[in-house]
C-alpha cells in the first residue's frame, strides 16, 4: 500500500470505530450506510471544511497542519499513539520519497550492553521498532528460550507469536500479546514507511499468518510502553512479571525492555530458578541435544532434561 492508501485506511477505519452516541452526534432516521462516523460529521466536530477533510482522507496531505490534525484527532477521539500515528503518515506522505532502503544492522553499544547485563537479577533484552531482539542478558535468554530457538537471526518477538506454535502457550493471554504486538509494528511503519526490513517482516507474516493478516488490518496502533505480562515457561510454569519499555535516547529506534516480578512472589521464585538455570545453560544444552523435544513429547521431555541439570517444573520435587 502507498502512503496516501495508510492515511485513507487508517482515517476510515477510526471513523468506522466511532458510533454516533459516543461522539454526540444526533441521529437523523433508522438508517446509516455507515458503521460509524460519516465524512461530514468528522469535519463538522474537526471545524473544518468536509472537502477539506475528504482530500486528507483520500490521502492527500500536503499542506495539513498541526492545528488541523489535532482537530481531527479531537473530532475521532484518537489516544496518544493514534494521533501520533496520524501525524506520522501525513509528514511521510508531505516529504519527498526516499528510495525504500535496507536496514543497515543495528548494533548495541557496549555500554548499552553492559547495563543491560548488570539487570542481571531482571531480565532484560534490548529490541528495535520490528521487534528484532538484538541483546539479552542470560536471564531474558532463559525467559525468552522459546523465542532463542528459532534459527533466523536476529530472534524477533513479532515472528515467535505469530509463527511458533510455542507462542500460544507461552503467551498466556496470546490474543492480547498477538493485538499488542501489531499494534507496535503499525506504530513503527508508521514512522518509517521504507523501511525493508519491516516491509519484508509485514509481508512473511501477512502471508503465513492469517491471525497477523487480519490484525494489521484494522491498522491499530499502540504505544507499548508499561503492562503486566503473563506467561508460561516450559520449566517453571506460570509468571506474572510487570513489564516496563525505556527508549535509549542515543540510539534512535532501541528500546531496554525489563521485566521483574513482585518481591516474595511464586514469580520471584520462578526467575530465581530460571537464573539458575542460566547458569547451568550449557550442561542443558548438551543434555537437550541428546534428547529430542519436539512436538507432544516436549512437554514431558523437556522437564526431564531440566531435571538432570538440577532444575524441576515449579510444584514438582
Amino acid at each position: 500500500m502507498s502512503n496516501a492508501d495508510e492515511i485513507r485506511e487508517f482515517l476510515t477505519t477510526r471513523r468506522a470505530k466511532l458510533s454516533p452516541e459516543r461522539a454526540g452526534v444526533p441521529r437523523y432516521g433508522r438508517k446509516r450506510r455507515v458503521p460509524g462516523l460519516r465524512r461530514e460529521e468528522v469535519a463538522l466536530r474537526a471545524g473544518i471544511s468536509v472537502e477539506w477533510y475528504t482530500r486528507l482522507e483520500r490521502g492527500v496531505a500536503r499542506g495539513v497542519s498541526e492545528e488541523v490534525l489535532e482537530a481531527i484527532g479531537s473530532a475521532l477521539q484518537l489516544d496518544e499513539a493514534e494521533r501520533v500515528h496520524l501525524a506520522d503518515l501525513v509528514r511521510t506522505a508531505s516529504a519527498e520519497r526516499p528510495p525504500r532502503r535496507t536496514s543497515a544492522p543495528q548494533r548495541v553499544r557496549p555500554s548499552v550492553a553492559r547495563i543491560v547485563d548488570v539487570i542481571g537479577p531482571f531480565p532484560a533484552l534490548v529490541t528495535n521498532g520490528r521487534l528484532d531482539v538484538l541483546y539479552a542478558n542470560d536471564l531474558a535468554k532463559a525467559l525468552f528460550s522459546d523465542v532463542f530457538r528459532d534459527p533466523v537471526r536476529p530472534p524477533n518477538l513479532a515472528r515467535f507469536a505469530f509463527l511458533d506454535p510455542r507462542a500460544r502457550t507461552f503467551f498466556r493471554d496470546w490474543e492480547k500479546a498477538a493485538g499488542d504486538t501489531v499494534a507496535v509494528l503499525r506504530a513503527a511503519a508508521g514512522r518509517d514507511p521504507y523501511d525493508r526490513g519491516l516491509t519484508d517482516l509485514v509481508g512473511q507474516l501477512s502471508t503465513r499468518s492469517d491471525e497477523f493478516r487480519v490484525r494489521w488490518a484494522a491498522h491499530d496502533v499502540g504505544f507499548h510502553r508499561a503492562a503486566t505480562k503473563q506467561m508460561h515457561h516450559p520449566l517453571v510454569g506460570d509468571i506474572t512479571l510487570a513489564f516496563e519499555m525505556l527508549d535509549l535516547p542515543a540510539d534512535p529506534g532501541l528500546s531496554v525492555l525489563i521485566y521483574s516480578a513482585e518481591p516474595g512472589s511464586e514469580s520471584e521464585r520462578a526467575l530465581d530458578e530460571l537464573l539458575r538455570w542460566g547458569d547451568t545453560r550449557a550442561r542443558l544444552t548438551a543434555v537437550e541435544a541428546e534428547t529430542p523435544v519436539e512436538g507432544a513429547c516436549a512437554q514431558v521431555l523437556v522437564p526431564q532434561a531440566a531435571a538432570r541439570v538440577g532444575l524441576g517444573r515449579k510444584g514438582t520435587k
